[in-house]
This record gives structure tokens, C-alpha cells and sequence, in this order.
């Protein structure tokens, strides 16, 4: 167990001053603070002496650590976290009992105060840059450096080969047989199979018939068959459930396509809870959505755009969705607005000229039939303000046979270029959710002139070394430009879905800067509830205030607006997973723990 590592008799080890200082502080807190301010300045003292001569990097490593903790020691971060990190390292020196305090907790420390004494701080053995040939100079120079770059590729293509890919030959014919036993369970043909009409008929809404289609764990079943009977949203159309695998329900080829779809015991368990507190599921909506919805169906938290909500419900629920809460069920028969609420939302937005971008969204849009479809889309784009038309949809991976000619050739001529851009973003999470399907609707939306974007959600099952970068590079290859890579919403009923902001900042840093830059170009942010988009490599918008007894970190996200108007609204403070915790389910999955060892120093 990696808990085992991480005691009080650990953290004596790394620092003994730490210890030795309640030999003479006295029994007031502030007395202590003041000691590990000083504490800290020697520690940092003595290792930049050390260190100089040793390279900058480590230098930093240092001046970083020591940063975090004097900010975690802090009265701010006292006030702003209502945990003291301060007190409880005062108890500890003195032996007073903290049954509260984790093994995460004293691992954030440990590795803390390492960094500040300059001890394995830095590098993980992922890829061995040897730069002792530091002499050469000229062609030689370049040559042993092409040499070194080689080895880079061929390390990053080691890890991106251990990946399931769903365009693969041999994934490709197994999910023709799939798609046979279900195309034979619903006595369909293969061009009702094609038709995306009769995937919407045919989705799977219970437990019952799912077990028909797919083999499940018992656990799943029950999750499904619980979460049907309290009314949670569910479904899944007929193409996704051709992308799962029969075999062996331990192994991970499709975990994260499952991953989306079935609701883990857990999930159903808080999310009933919530409504039966509160008679309905309002206090899911963990970004503020109706505090920035200044008319029915529009969302607006930022000066130039807006999001347009016609059709609240899609063909297939994701577990994490952010607007799950207000979702009735997959396909929900009156999920169309009504044409009062849809004219009125279309004339605010012309009544707003400051908003030249519409997102149109939900639910999805595309689950809409052709003609409301066209007649709701074609009367924003008649708003003479409105320069860019973004269409958000998760339909290129759940029934991408929806993108039709008449679909594309559409959304073509609402082009103008100079004048009107028409852009689709849809949300791909993992290389095995791709099909050759996705490669002819991406096509065919390129041909039209139709920009193709993905948003990636980062969730545990798509956090591997290397498994966004290999998503990136897929999704270029077909077309698809990556677009954002968000950090999992903090919703405590999809806590099994959330990783450390530190493995997104170690996966942003390192995996994805040894791809080219064209397939690295998403910007990875956290949502802050009521306000948007906070830009986590950004250390203007965000920063580490303090620990949890659990390990987690806590952070203060600053809104978007700090700087740019007079009064800002305040930062948000936002608790984050425990890093020990996501590291020990790593190891439960077969990872090697030594290729992540650099995620504890990335704040």
C-alpha cells in the first residue's frame, strides 16, 4: 500500500527540524508560525547553496516549493480553507493525537519539504535525454541531438501503442460482430442501422435489455436498473453500444466507453439522495447555470457570446454531463422548446449586438429532426450581429450517422466567409470511441467548410501517460481540431471521474509538449461555478492556497474578469482530489507509479 510510505515517522525523516522545534516554541500558535517561517527560509537557504552550481531547474523546484508552503501556513489560507495546516503540524510536533489527518496528507508534505531541501525534486525516467556530449558543436551537435530526439519518439510511441484504437483493422472487424448480435436483437438491416432516425427509436433505456446487448457486472446492472426507478436520465443508442467489448470484463479496451454511459453505484446513490432532499435535482447544477440566465434558454457569462438551449435532452446521457440535472431522459418527449420561448430567446440575442457568437447546445441540438433543426439554427443566423455559429454536439460519437448530407450541405450554407463562420464542436474522450463512421461525418462537414473542434473532459479513465496526447493525434489525422481539454467538474456525486488538477498541469506540460504544435493546441481549463473558464497553466488565474486533513489541495481560482473591470467578482476556492488517492488507482489498474512520480510537483 503507498499509504504505508507516507507516516509522522516519514515526514521526521525528510525534516527533523521540523520536529526540533518544539523544543522551543512556546504553546502559541502564532510563535510556531513564525518558527516555520523561519525553518523554511534555512531549509531553502541551504539548499539553493547547494544547488547552485546544479542547473536553474532545481533552483526553481526550491523557490516553488518554498512558496506553496509559506502560502499553506498562512492566516490567508486559514481563513480561506477553514483548515489550518499550521495547527495540525503544531499538534503533531507534540504529539497530540490528529485522527484526522490522512496519508495524503502527510505525502503533500513530505514531498513539500523535499522539494525545498532539494531532494527528488524534478524528472521522472520517462524519457532519457542524455545530454553528456554537451561539447560538440555544428553537424555533430545536431546529429547526436536527431539521435537523442529519436528515442523521445520512439519512448512517447511506446506508451500511445499500449492504447485502444477504434480504427484500428482488427477493433473494426470485432465491432462488425458486435454490431451483428445487435442489429439481430432488433431485427434491423443495415440500412436502418444507418439511419439516424431508427438509432434514436432504439435506444437502450433499461437494464434488462442491456444485459441482452452487452455483458455487465452485476454492479451495473443494479446502478442502471436503481437509477431507472428514481427517474435518473439514461440512455444509450444502438452505435455506442456496438463500441463495447464482450470479453473479459476486467480488462480496460473499453473502460472509458462504459465509463461514459453506466452510472457507477455511487453516482446513483448521491444523485437520488440530492433529489430526495430536495424534491428535485437543483442542487446538482454545480455551475450557477440559472445565476447567468438572464432569459429562458440563454446562458451568458462572457461579453461576446452566448449559449442557445432549444432542446434540452440527447440520444445518450453522459454520467459527468454538467447539465444532466435539468435533463428529463435521453430523448425526453418534450424537450423542444416551445416556439414562444424560442422567438423570445432569439430576440434578446438581437437585442444584444455585443454577442457575435451563439453556441447552440443543450442537450444536443443534433438530436433535433431536420426540419426544427433548421428553421431554430437558420433564425440565429438571420441576426445580422452574429459573426460565428457554433454547434455543440456529442452525436459524432453516439450516432454520427446523423451527419447527413442534407445535414452538412445546411450548416454549409450558412456560411459566409468574411462575414459568418459555422463551426461544430463535439466531445470525443478517448481513441477508442472513433469508428470509421466519425472519419466520413468529420469529412463530411470539412467539405461544406464546417470547422470541426473537441472538447476533451479529463477524467481518471482517460489519464493514462500519454492517452490525451494519442486522442490529439488521432483526432488531427481526422480532421478534428483539439479544443479544450477541461479539468472534471469537482460535483461530489462524480468524485470516482475526477483527477488532480497536478496530473492535468503534468499532462499539459510534458506529454503534450513532445507532440507537434498543430496537435497540441487546446487550452486545458477549470469551469468556475457561476463565472467560466479558468485557464489552469495560468498561475494569474488560479494558485494553491492549502491542504485538506484528506491530502487534498486546495486552490483560489480568480474570476476571468480580474484586471480587465474595477471590481471583480470574488475567487472561487475549489477543493481538489487527493494525489495519493489517484495514484493508488493507477496502481490498481497496472500502471507503473515511477512514470508519474513528477505529478507531486506541479501546483
Amino acid at each position: 500500500m503507498l499509504q504505508e510510505s507516507f507516516t509522522i515517522s516519514g515526514l521526521r525523516d525528510v525534516v527533523p527540524g521540523l520536529f526540533a522545534l518544539c523544543d522551543k516554541s512556546s504553546e502559541s500558535l502564532g510563535k510556531w508560525r513564525r518558527d516555520l517561517f523561519a525553518l523554511l527560509d534555512d531549509l531553502e537557504g541551504e539548499a539553493l547553496d547547494r544547488l547552485a552550481l546544479d542547473g536553474s531547474g532545481q533552483l526553481r523546484q526550491v523557490g516553488v516549493c518554498a512558496s506553496i508552503l509559506r502560502t499553506v501556513f498562512s492566516l490567508h489560507s486559514e481563513k480561506k480553507t477553514a483548515f489550518s495546516v499550521a495547527q495540525a503540524l503544531f499538534d503533531v510536533v507534540r504529539e497530540i493525537d490528529r485522527k484526522d489527518l490522512r496519508p495524503a496528507f502527510y505525502a503533500e508534505l513530505i514531498f513539500l519539504f523535499k522539494g525545498v531541501c532539494g531532494r527528488e525534486i524534478g524528472h521522472d525516467a520517462i524519457i532519457n535525454d542524455d545530454h553528456s556530449e554537451k561539447d560538440l558543436q555544428g553537424r555533430e551537435a545536431a546529429l547526436l541531438r536527431s539521435q537523442q530526439l529519436d528515442v523521445m519518439a520512439r519512448r512517447v510511441e511506446s506508451f500511445m501503442s499500449c492504447y485502444s484504437d477504434g480504427l484500428k483493422s482488427e477493433t473494426v472487424a470485432r465491432r462488425h460482430l458486435r454490431r451483428d448480435r445487435i442489429k439481430k436483437y432488433f431485427g434491423a438491416n443495415d440500412a436502418q442501422w444507418h439511419d439516424w432516425n431508427w438509432q434514436i427509436q432504439h435506444i437502450v433505456q433499461d437494464a434488462d435489455t442491456l444485459l441482452k446487448l452487452v455483458d455487465l457486472k452485476p454492479d451495473d446492472v443494479e446502478a442502471v436498473a436503481r437509477a431507472r426507478r428514481h427517474h435518473l436520465p439514461f440512455g444509450v443508442t444502438p452505435h455506442y453500444l456496438s463500441l463495447m467489448d464482450d470479453e473479459d470484463l476486467g480488462a480496460r479496451r473499453d473502460a472509458t466507453v462504459r465509463a461514459q454511459v453506466l452510472p457507477p453505484p455511487e453516482y446513483v446513490e448521491q444523485v437520488v439522495n440530492s433529489r430526495c432532499k430536495r424534491g428535485d435535482f437543483s442542487g446538482l447544477d454545480f455551475m450557477l447555470e440559472e445565476d447567468t440566465s438572464p432569459i429562458d434558454l440563454i446562458t451568458r457569462r462572457y461579453p461576446s457570446i452566448c449559449i442557445f438551449k432549444p432542446f434540452n435532452t440527447c440520444p445518450q446521457i453522459c454520467v459527468y454531463c454538467q447539465r444532466n440535472w435539468e435533463i428529463e431522459d435521453a430523448m425526453a418527449a418534450d424537450a423542444l422548446a416551445s416556439p414562444e420561448k424560442i422567438e423570445a430567446a432569439v430576440k434578446w440575442i438581437a437585442e444584444h449586438p455585443a454577442i457575435r457568437e451563439v453556441l447552440i447546445t443543450g442537450g444536443d441540438p443534433l438530436a433535433m429532426d431536420d426540419d426544427s433543426f433548421e428553421r431554430i439554427v437558420g433564425m440565429v443566423a438571420a441576426i445580422p450581429t452574429v459573426e460565428r455559429l457554433r454547434i455543440g454536439t456529442r452525436t459524432l460519437v453516439t450516432m454520427p450517422m446523423r451527419i447527413t448530407d442534407r445535414l452538412a450541405a445546411f450548416l454549409g450554407s450558412l456560411r459566409r466567409p468574411g462575414q459568418r463562420e459555422v463551426v461544430v464542436v463535439t466531445h470525443i474522450e478517448h481513441t477508442y470511441e472513433l469508428t470509421p463512421e466519425v472519419v466520413v461525418a468529420v469529412d463530411r462537414l470539412r467539405r461544406q467548410g464546417i470547422g470541426v473542434y473537441n472538447q476533451l473532459v479529463y477524467t481518471f479513465f482517460v489519464s493514462r501517460r500519454f492517452e490525451a496526447a494519442f486522442l490529439r493525434r488521432r483526432l488531427r489525422q481526422i480532421g478534428i481540431d483539439p479544443y479544450y481539454t477541461f479539468n472534471t467538474k469537482g460535483k461530489e456525486e462524480t468524485a470516482g471521474y475526477r483527477v488532480p488538477i497536478a496530473r492535468l498541469l503534468q499532462e499539459q506540460t510534458e506529454e503534450a509538449r513532445l507532440s507537434p504544435g498543430i496537435e497540441r493546441t487546446d487550452e486545458a481549463v477549470f469551469n468556475v461555478p457561476g463565472q467560466g473558464k479558468g485557464y489552469i497553466r495560468s498561475t494569474r488565474q488560479r494558485h494553491m492556497i492549502g491542504l485538506a486533513a484528506d491530502g487534498s489541495r486546495i486552490y483560489e481560482f480568480f474570476p476571468w474578469e480580474d484586471g480587465i473591470v474595477r471590481v471583480a467578482p470574488a475567487p472561487y476556492v475549489a477543493r481538489d482530489v487527493p494525489i495519493l488517492g489517484y495514484l493508488e488507482r493507477l496502481a490498481a489498474i497496472g500502471e507503473t507509479l515511477e512514470n508519474y512520480q513528477s505529478i507531486w510537483y506541479y501546483y
